[in-house]
């Protein structure tokens, strides 16, 4: 197409992104400019922000915010920090209209306006120089839309490149009005109710409609502190009638019962003062749910300074709290993960078996594949799950670790994926699992063989969906985490019993890591000791000079059943009896258990399994052959059907023989 117009393009807010290449603004920069919006930092402060960290996503873009005027005529500019001065000028206060470049076309039809080439558009005739000298031929705008539907201004992107934006590109546009509207209406909330407070003196009456139309929860107070309005916002949130809220008990039935007391104490010693003060509480809303709000009180003061109202207004903060607690949860669980970590800071030793693991590590850390760490007991399965998380991508972010065995199976649910308040007995508020202190970073399941089969269910669909439900919840939680397990078990064995589901094992199973034993890697054993000892030695401020011969030759020639952990704890008890400067430990220590004879092990077996298959034929008998259901053999031996299954088909029992009928 050659038409001058055909360089235009307008589309509906819903067609201007594609779910399919979403792209997502710097955290810490959307952050700031929240943190500025919060703390009532200038708009022209917050809106410079907002297109200083749109430009810095994307180079060679170039951004711009205009504000509507209040008679929804004129553009006025807020913000453009690389824009030629002699642009803003001549764009400050223009008129919108359909054809008024990108910014005017697009606060007038109130959709984007994409311009690729503003050389052969007629509708910047009177900026095309402009543009030009800039070095600027493509112009992309989206209007500032509120809740409420009404247009607040236009954010604009200015590009040397003659083309249409990218889906990507579109979304940030979305994403920056999105957040320029926040600002924006936050302070035109706050010029309106500062206005409100000023014309307070004049008339109650108009106070009152005008805290009506706020949107921001308003309550009006008496010097005491007791309720005597509340507007239309906080009316609507509650469900309670302005009677209600004039009652002596109308804080007990709104405010969460852990904040009663607590803001008690701070409302009565704040009251007595003639301060502006402010607090946080949770606030119960007509649905049943509780929103944190802060609360922030205004004096209004006669001519001698004595209080006459308070007003209290609520901003809602629930989703910032949500935020912090669940940075509070990932920073207590790196803690707790710290002082729990006494194995070793570094992984010791040059063996064969160890250098073979370390090669498998730095090949999957960079990637976000699932990988089941598989060991004996105290080989240091924990160790090498850090090692592959501090080696990939997510090192800056929380490694959460979770021993399944350690958890009770009626909670384990709860602590890996939260639960709604009343889900269960003592479930007095909503609580974040691991899973969500542990998005975007990596979540270490030891001990995964343990989880119960409820869990297990729960545990595939996170893997294969990547999302979950809170226990007690319907809301669909989506996350970014990277899954590592680790057992001793056999979990191969444990599916053919039915204990572990074959498509979780397979699901954990993508990158198997099998950890050598220490009697595998008698190489290792003088490098360890060595370390060890430097380490207790330190800790109990002795001082260790050489290890003995005759302890080294025992620690190669014993078996170590209970591998690196074994070894550090007789360390450690070596170091605290020892009294000279030489290393050496009681050979009684580790005198290795004698096996019992072979022979008697086979008459043994044999005789469990015949004493098992009796049991299993008397309990078919008494089920008429049947295995599953309230009266089956199952339930009566208290066994899974599939375990009874798998029994039955080892053991060669055929059931349809024990049934009398």
């Amino acid at each position: 197409m050659t038409d001058a117009k055909s360089s235009i393009v307008v589309l509906d807010q819903v067609s201007a992104t594609s779910p399919a290449r979403t792209q997502t603004l710097s955290s810490e920069g959307v952050l700031d400019a929240l943190k500025m919006i919060l703390t009532d930092a200038p708009l022209n402060d917050v809106l410079h922000s907002v297109a200083l960290l749109i430009e810095a996503h994307s180079e060679g873009l170039l951004c711009t915010i205009y504000l509507l005027d209040e008679d929804g005529l004129r553009l006025r500019f807020a913000a453009g920090p690389k824009l030629p001065d002699a642009y803003r000028v001549a764009t400050d206060g223009v008129y919108i209209g359909p054809e008024v470049g990108s910014c005017g076309a697009a606060a007038y039809l109130r959709k984007p306006v994409y311009v690729a080439d503003v050389l052969t558009h007629p509708h910047f005739a009177n900026f095309r120089d402009l543009l030009v000298q800039a070095g600027l031929r493509a112009v992309w705008s989206s209007p500032i839309i509120s809740n409420d539907g009404k247009v607040l201004g236009t954010f604009g992107m200015y590009n040397r490149e003659v083309r249409l934006p990218s889906p990507a590109e579109m979304q940030l546009i979305d994403y920056a009005g999105r957040i320029a509207g926040i600002a924006i209406e936050r302070d035109r909330s706050k010029s309106a109710l500062t206005l409100a407070f000023q014309k307070i003196k004049k008339s109650e009456t108009e106070l009152r409609e005008i805290v009506d139309v706020i949107p921001q929860t308003i309550i009006v107070l008496n010097p005491d502190g007791k309720a005597i309005y509340a507007n239309r916002v906080a009316l609507e949130y509650t469900g309670l009638s302005l009677d209600v809220v004039r009652a002596d008990d109308f804080r007990a039935r709104i405010l969460h019962p852990d904040d009663v007391q607590r803001l008690r104490e701070e409302r009565h010693k704040a009251l007595s003062g003639a301060v502006p003060f402010e607090n946080e509480q949770r606030a119960l809303g007509k649905d049943g749910k509780y929103r944190w709000f802060l609360i922030q009180y205004n004096p209004l003061l006669d001519e001698g300074g004595k209080v006459i109202r308070w007003y209290a207004t609520g901003t809602d903060i629930d989703d910032r709290k949500r935020a912090e607690d669940r940075m509070r949860n990932e920073t207590v669980a790196l803690r707790e993960e710290i002082v729990r970590s006494a194995m070793f800071e570094e992984i010791v030793g040059s063996s064969e078996a160890l250098r073979r693991v370390l090669e498998q590590v730095s090949r999957v850390a960079p990637t976000d594949s699932t990988v089941l760490i598989q060991g004996e007991t105290g080989t240091g399965k924990e160790l090498i799950a850090r090692a592959i998380h501090n080696r990939s991508k997510r090192a800056n972010r929380a490694f959460i670790r979770v021993n399944c065995a350690a958890i009770p199976a009626s909670l384990i649910a709860s602590e890996l994926f939260g639960h709604e308040k009343g889900s269960f007995t003592g479930a007095l508020q909503r609580r974040l699992g691991r899973f969500e202190s542990a998005d975007g970073g990596t979540i270490f399941l030891d001990e995964v063989g343990e989880l119960p089969p409820e869990t297990q269910v729960a545990l595939l669909r996170v893997l294969q969906e990547r999302e979950f439900e809170r226990v007690g919840g319907n809301q669909t939680i989506s996350i970014d985490v990277r899954v590592l397990a680790a057992t001793n078990r056999d979990l191969g064995a444990a599916v053919a019993d039915g204990a572990f589901r074959r498509d979780l094992f397979y699901r954990l199973n993508v990158f198997p890591i099998q950890l050598p034993v220490l009697r595998d890697r008698i190489d290792d054993i003088p490098l360890l000791v060595e370390y060890l000892v430097d380490r207790y030695a330190k800790k109990a401020g002795k001082r260790i000079r050489s290890i003995s011969k005759d302890t080294l030759s025992l620690f190669r020639s014993y078996d170590w059943p209970g591998n690196i952990r074994e070894l550090q704890n007789v360390v450690e008890r070596a170091v605290i009896l020892c009294d000279g400067e030489t290393f050496c430990v009681d050979p009684s220590w580790l005198t290795p258990v004698a096996p019992r004879p072979a022979a008697l092990a086979v008459p043994l077996v044999e005789d469990l399994a015949e004493r098992e298959k009796v049991m299993i034929e008397n309990a078919l008998r008494e089920s008429g052959g049947l295995i599953s259901g309230p009266t089956g053999a199952a339930a009566k031996l208290r066994l899974p059907r599939q375990t009874l299954e798998s029994k039955i088909r080892k053991l060669g029992i055929n059931r349809h023989r024990l049934n009398p009928s």
